[in-house]
């Protein structure tokens, strides 16, 4: 059957999150506590975004912006589109940071579109979504807790993206360190090796495992659990003020890592009150969001917690 469009505005919010945490390249993210709010309105014969905050003035306003792309794709997988869409983002997610601003257009958008769609989310459930969210992303190791919120695993089969989802232990404290410069996924992706020495690989693999360990019940492992030999080395040259401020809150004893592909940094663990990052850098304590993506309206009022993957979730 057909779907149908609902007449009223829905509205999501999506987190920040931050992804590979240190050893969990391209698997392990976070959902942090700064929000962008999204609302969309089915409307005439065109696709129109208004925003504010970051980006305004920057993004696209048409139907090439990612919320209206995620839109358009979602759509396509409930199987049918409206005649046009009136969108408006409220982002406060620093764009082009490693802060998932992407990921939140993206899963802001695919929810979007579901709330949309009277029985959306008969039609496209959670496992559904975050299929679709990845392939537009690339990977989903940022959709996924943007999604579901927390902390989750995840992973690529040959139906798509899959992910767990894990509540953090007590004593994880996010704080994210924001620089006026920008930098781009594609950039710091490009400066990996096609191969590294099996001892390195097997050092993560190790750390990974532990760090699941660490953040969901042992935080005091976070320091060793956040040792990465597979892709933060190899960024560096690229982002000097970042492996500066890494290395730096690390010799502090702080579990410090670059934010996905940077030029943030996540620390993990509380801040001494006494160090300084520098004027370069915007200190903010987050916490983690443990609810994900949230929509209102239409026949939808939040992202299904139920698993997502096979396996245990909290």
């Amino acid at each position: 059957m057909v779907p149908t469009f609902v007449s009223e505005p829905v509205r999501v919010r999506t987190p920040a999150t931050s992804a590979n945490l240190g050893p969990g390249f391209d698997a392990l993210g976070l959902a942090l506590g700064l929000h962008d709010d999204l609302s969309a309105t089915v409307t005439g014969d065109t696709f129109t975004v208004t925003v504010t905050g970051e980006g305004a003035g920057e993004l696209p306003t048409d139907e090439r912006h990612l919320v209206v792309r995620a839109m358009l794709a979602a759509f396509d997988e409930l199987g049918a589109r409206p005649a046009g869409v009136a969108v408006h983002c409220v982002n406060r997610i620093p764009q082009a940071r490693g802060l998932g601003s992407s990921s939140a257009a993206i899963v802001g958008g695919v929810l979007l579109a579901r709330a949309l769609v009277t029985d959306g989310a008969d039609r496209l459930d959670d496992a559904a979504a975050l299929r679709v969210a990845a392939r537009l992303e690339g990977h989903p190791d940022n959709v996924a807790p943007c999604l579901l919120g927390g902390f989750t695993i995840a992973w690529t089969e040959a139906a798509g993206a899959r992910a767990v989802r894990l509540e953090t232990a007590e004593g994880v404290c996010p704080t994210v360190f924001v620089p006026a410069e920008r930098g781009l996924t594609a950039t710091a992706r490009a400066a990996l090796p096609p191969q590294v020495p099996h001892a390195d690989a097997a050092f993560n693999a190790a750390r990974s495992a532990l760090l699941v360990h660490a953040l969901t019940a042992a935080p005091e492992l976070l320091f060793p659990a956040t040792e990465d030999r597979l892709h933060q080395g190899f960024r560096a040259p690229a982002m000097p003020g970042t492996a500066s401020l890494v290395a730096g809150l690390r010799a502090a004893g702080v579990a410090a890592v670059v934010s996905g592909a940077g030029p943030s940094v996540l620390a993990l663990t509380p801040v001494p009150e006494d160090f300084h990052p520098g004027s370069a850098w915007r200190a903010e304590t987050l916490g983690v969001d443990g609810g994900g993506a949230l929509a209102r309206g239409g026949m939808v009022e939040h992202a299904e917690r139920g698993p997502v993957a096979a396996g245990r979730t909290s």
